[in-house]
Parts: structure tokens; sequence; C-alpha cells
């Protein structure tokens, strides 16, 4: 366990009404256990900051796989002497990333007999990398110590915070000692390797034997630091694609005609638009983020830069386009991938056309059991006094790893710490959300501990 000084936040003590999800007969007031957790996690705050602080000054960019390690060394320790059993795999061999730490806290009784078996998921890495400029923690002046900035101190290390404190919190009370949990912390998340089969196949592996998913991602407060705090039950896709046209090439005066026909780049325009007009529905983009078209055109091996050659007397023969694709569930991506493809036979004369999607994140769709599950955490905010969630619309978040383990198990989305900014220099965090966040984790699990 560690001890370190005390740095100064300011925690909130809020009461408010129930939502009509949580009506006053149904809240409970807090058992003996879920009091002991509560004055548990109060009483770690001014630690669990400090923590806070050591994590974030690591650096573990996603590809700095020492750092990762690094993070990795610092947790596990922690993990152990709350009774979990721990494994490292690391697959720089096998997908050029860190690899996953893995924990296992059995039930004592054996296995399935101390309720809901509880997948935790969370992430060691961030999206700034050692040539970043931004790598330190400290407190955003003028906010009377309420918030903090540093790589990573929402997304999500201040997530890994608030698991470890709500853990802590079920040990003290001895509610640990009657759960059965997993603990799945990927090294890669914000830049996964390839092939996902193995680069997430320690978390598939345990949403299969499991009943229920949290992941400890950032959130956000709708209105900023004093506003609404907010939860999501589903997150969308994130996949790519590349589309590549063909033309004949020759002299311009011969474009339109019938010998020519319209070269690569009308072709690839006329797709383009097609997905513009044809495709829009809710829930879903499709943003297109580099072309390139002419004599010559390739893309760099990176993916995210290319060259061109051509002159305005000649018909472009090749012409290159890369975009993403978002959506809100599986049926959706399936359908409008479909329609790109239609789209993309249906040449212009003299032209051909392919398209290729690429191995991305998979959506995690809003379900009744997600929901009921919400409906849970609802109740959990009425015990403790808080408002109810918002509940974010999966447009408005990005993807993540819990879409890999969703057609496994009902999950939430975003119960880590809150604060604004993410993947941005100057990501921050609200300190006052670890504490707040890791109490509404513990009365849940403990509660879903409980469920037979």
């Amino acid at each position: 366990m560690f001890k370190t000084s005390f740095v100064p936040f300011v925690l909130l003590a809020l009461s408010f009404p129930l939502s009509a999800g949580a009506q006053a007969s149904d809240a409970q007031t807090p058992d003996a256990t879920e009091a002991v957790m509560v004055k548990t996690i109060d009483a770690g705050a001014p630690d669990d900051i400090a923590f806070l602080e050591k994590i974030v000054d690591i650096n573990s960019g996603t590809l700095n796989l020492p750092g990762v390690v690094k993070v990795k060394d610092t947790l596990e320790p922690e993990l152990q002497a709350l009774g979990f059993s721990t494994k490292w795999n690391p697959m720089d061999q096998l997908t050029q990333r860190a690899g996953d730490l893995v924990a296992e806290h059995p039930c004592p009784q054996g296995k399935g007999k101390c309720g809901k078996r509880l997948l935790l998921i969370g992430h060691m890495d961030t999206v700034f990398e050692p040539s970043s400029s931004f790598q330190k923690y400290s407190i955003v002046p003028g906010t009377n110590g309420r918030v903090a900035t540093g790589p990573g101190a929402a997304d999500m290390k201040g997530g890994l915070v608030v698991m470890l404190a709500a853990l802590r919190g079920m040990k003290a009370a001895g509610a640990l000692d009657k759960a059965e949990i997993t603990i799945v912390l990927s090294g890669d998340e914000e830049r996964h390797g390839s092939p996902v089969s193995i680069a997430r196949g320690d978390m598939i592996a345990a949403a299969k034997r499991s009943d229920v998913a949290l992941e400890f991602e950032n959130a956000g407060r709708d209105g900023g630091v004093d506003g609404k705090d907010a939860v999501r039950i589903g997150r969308r896709s994130a996949s790519s694609w590349t589309l590549e046209t063909a033309g004949k090439t020759g002299h311009s005066s011969g474009i339109f005609g019938e010998g020519m026909g319209y070269g690569a780049v009308y072709e690839l325009v006329r797709i383009l638009d097609e997905f513009r007009k044809e495709l829009p529905e809710p829930g879903l983009t499709y943003n297109v983020g580099m072309v390139l078209g002419g004599a010559t055109a390739t893309v760099a091996p990176s993916g995210i830069e290319g060259a061109v050659t051509g002159k305005t007397n000649v018909i472009p023969p090749v012409a290159v386009a890369k975009g993403d694709l978002r959506t809100l569930n599986e049926e959706q991506t399936d359908r409008v991938k479909k329609k790109m493809e239609a789209i993309v036979r249906d040449h212009l004369a003299k032209t051909g056309a392919r398209i290729e999607f690429e191995e991305g994140y998979p959506a995690m769709g809003v379900t009744p059991a997600s929901e009921a599950l919400l409906a849970k955490l609802q109740l959990v905010n009425a015990t403790l006094g808080y408002e109810p969630e918002v509940v974010t619309d999966p447009i408005n978040g990005g993807a993540g790893d819990i879409a890999f383990v969703a057609p496994y198990v009902p999950g939430l989305v975003g119960v880590g710490a809150m604060g604004a900014g993410a993947h941005a220099e100057g990501e921050t965090v609200y300190l006052d959300s670890i504490p707040k966040q890791a109490k509404r984790m513990a009365v849940l699990m403990y509660r879903l501990s409980n469920e037979r």
C-alpha cells in the first residue's frame, strides 16, 4: 500500500433528488458494509490523488513500451496487496505493443458462487509519446486544487486510481473477500496492436467467463467541473477504409470521351459524393481524411502521408482516399459497408474502383441488459445521495476496449475519473470525481457480488 503526503483538493458533499428511474421507495440507505466502504474511500482520497500524480509522471505513450511496463510495475503490487494474483502477458513480439496485465480475485466458495462475476477493464497507455511536450502532472491554477492536468490524467490513469480506490474500500469492508473479479489492463488501447485476436485475446477470454463488465475509462461532466456527472452504456465503432480508383491515362483533351472515359479522380469524387448523399443515417459518421490522385499516387507505409505527381494536361490513372467509419452497432456496420461497396461498384466509363475495410474497434450497442445495469447504478447514486448520472449519447464519444467484450457481457462505459480535453495537451481531471466514482463502483460491485 502506498503512503504519501497530502495533496490539497476539495471534495463535494452533495445531495440531489432521485430520477424517475430511481423512485424514493426504491432508494436504499447505505448498509453497514457500504458505510465502511464510503468512509475508507474518503479517508484514502489524499493518498489516491498523490498516487495519480506518480503514475501520470511516468510516460506511457502506446509506443513507449518500457514506459507502459513501468506503469504495470507500479500497479501490480497494489493489486497483489488486495489479494489478486497477477500475470503479465507481454506482446511486443506478437503485436508490437507492450502487453496485458491480468489480475484474478477468485471466489473463496468456488467459481460462480460469489454472485455476478465481474470484469474490470482499463488501459495503461496514453496518446502522449516521449516526443510530446506534455509530460508532467500539475494542479491547474485558479481551481482551488480541484482540477489537475497531465498526460493521461483523465484518460485513463485517473480511472486506474478509481479502480484501486474502489477495491480498497471493498477490502476494508470485507466485501472483496466475497467477490469474484477479473481485471484486464491493456497496454495499447490508444493504438491497439494487430492482430486483434491476440491483442484482445485476454480480454475476450475473461469476458466469456464473466457476467458484467465495467470499463474504467474517463467520463465527462455536462457543464464542466460543476456540471452533471455522465456515464455511457454504448460506444460507437471505429474502423478505417481505403478506396482506390483507376482509369485510362492520356492527353487531357480526351477526358469524358468514349475512348478515354472519366479518369481515376472523377471516379473517386463520384464515389465520395455518393457516400455523402446516400449513406447518412442516425449515429453514423464517415470521414474522409486523405485524398491523393494524379499520374502517380502513393500512400506512405505510415498511412498518414503520401506523394503524388501529375500534370494538368494528363488524365490521372490512379487516385486514393482514406477515411474512417463509426457506427452505433454491428448491424449498422454491416449494412453501411454493403451500401458503400455497392456505390463503389457503379463505375463511370473506363474506370475501376475497389474499397478495403481495415480492422478496428467494433461497436458496443445499447441493449436491455446494459440498460438494466444502468438502472442499478442509478439506485447506487440514490443511496449515496448523488444526482442521477446523465447518459451520454454514444455519438459524442470514441471507441474503446469494452466493445470487444460487449458480445459476451453487458457493461458500463466511463466509470473512471471525470475531466475534459482527453487526447490533447492540457487534458484535465476533476479530482473530486475520483473518490466519488470509487464509492459508486465499490457499492455497485458489492451489490452485484451479492446477486445470485
